[in-house]
């Protein structure tokens, strides 16, 4: 797992100027939960660079996307 996990959160942050991280599963065996975190003025630029990350981890051929969860905070959140 680790030899496709960590180059992958690599190439994340490389690619996209987020930050990345393996986030969960860390005791699951050929499962591994990534996060990745973008700060934006702009609410839209945020929503594009997940997508385009959404979209680079899924051409992935060596992964299977299992889930994805997104939360949006903006400037009135707590």
């Amino acid at each position: 797992k680790r030899s496709v996990v960590r180059p992958l959160v690599a190439e994340l942050r490389r690619r996209f100027d987020v930050c990345a991280a393996e986030t969960g599963s860390l005791d699951l065996l050929r499962r591994a939960e990534v996060g990745v975190a973008v700060v934006a003025a702009d609410h839209a630029h945020c929503v594009e660079v997940l997508d385009a990350a959404e979209r680079f981890v899924a051409s992935r051929p060596e992964l299977d996307l299992v889930a994805v969860r997104r939360r949006l905070h903006g400037p009135d959140d707590d």
